[in-house]
């Protein structure tokens, strides 16, 4: 399958403070809040939903077609993710703008509080997925992920228009998104994504019931923390597919993001909606062990013992003949 992942492209600085965010808050005083958090250390990484995504997908040896703007500081990430089985030849550079950045603190209790300024993300929308399909000799699915809202809305009138089956994932972007374009960027997509408490976001926004976005969407794909993942479609049974056990927590950022690399390479590698969920559990339990989006190794053979002490030898033999060596 030729998949392209569209969303924001982006440099993530993370921060960690020793105490707890609830610790400092005043009930009284939260229409006045104004804090300071003395933090332990800083750490600069590589982020973005859109490049989370397909560095996720090229260490399982897919070969992502990454669609975003970024800034003429980028050529330093564009090598590295070059490195690792991304095609970013669709990546659109800004002359005047940097790329978009990511300034996040996470408490000891892994909570976090973040600012995401946008940059030469709100060039996005000069991006024509035709071009894109055009040069890679079609798309087989297109993932619309967090990014300038109004590129999310052309990249998904796009795909309905040209009949390119498209995955909604708005992730960030509902907390800034008003019913109507909701609706409008879940109607007809072949997979809906979101986080348990994003799935009733949805629902409010839209003014849509979990029955009525089933009727509109293929595959409803909700992700449970610590419990996994559920699957929904019209007319089956619920896939619940749990989380294989972690060696540590150190870091929650980008496991959402690993969590679709696995199960969008799971789908390009036909092995089902279990298997390919089983997948992005994998990845995204590395991710979660890891300080950084893109810090982690996929080696062949720890990922296929952990995989098979989770889900049995017959999901890692599925899974076993389609990883690269």
């Amino acid at each position: 399958m030729r998949i392209a992942v569209t969303g924001s492209i982006a440099t993530d600085h993370l921060m960690t403070f020793p105490g707890r965010f609830a610790d400092q808050l005043v009930a009284d005083q939260l229409h006045t809040v104004s804090l300071s958090f003395l933090v332990d250390n800083l750490d600069v990484r590589r982020g973005g939903v859109g490049p989370n995504i397909c560095f996720g997908m090229g260490q399982l040896g897919a070969h992502p077609i990454l669609v975003g703007a970024a800034g003429y500081d980028f050529d330093e990430y564009r090598a590295w993710l070059d490195r690792h089985g991304v095609d970013t030849s669709s990546v659109r550079i800004s002359e005047v703008l940097h790329t978009a950045r990511f300034v996040c603190t996470t408490d000891k209790d892994h909570n976090q509080i973040g600012s995401f300024y946008t940059g030469a993300m709100s060039e996005a929308r000069q991006i024509e997925l035709k071009a894109v399909a055009d040069r890679v000799g079609g798309l087989d699915l297109v993932l619309i992920g967090a990014d300038d809202p109004e590129a999310m809305l052309r990249h998904t009138e796009e795909c309905r228009t040209r009949g390119i089956p498209f995955a909604a994932d708005f992730s960030q972007q509902i907390a800034r998104m008003d019913g109507e374009n909701i609706r409008t960027l879940m109607d007809g997509a072949t997979y809906l994504f979101s986080n348990e408490y994003e799935k009733g976001l949805i629902e409010t926004k839209s003014g849509w019931t979990d029955e009525e976005i089933l009727a509109k969407v293929g595959t409803r794909v909700t992700t449970l923390g610590a419990q996994g993942v559920r699957i929904e479609r019209v007319g089956h049974e619920p896939i619940v597919v749990g989380c294989p056990e972690e060696n540590a927590k150190i870091d929650p950022t980008g496991v959402g993001d690993a969590f679709r690399a696995g199960f969008l390479t799971g789908l390009g590698w036909g092995v089902g909606l279990e298997r390919a969920a089983q997948v992005g559990c994998m990845l995204a339990t590395l991710v979660i062990e890891t300080l950084g989006t893109q810090e982690y190794t996929l080696a062949r053979a720890h990922f296929m013992e952990r995989f098979t002490k989770a889900y049995g030898d017959t999901a890692a033999a599925e899974v076993q003949a389609h990883l690269p060596h």
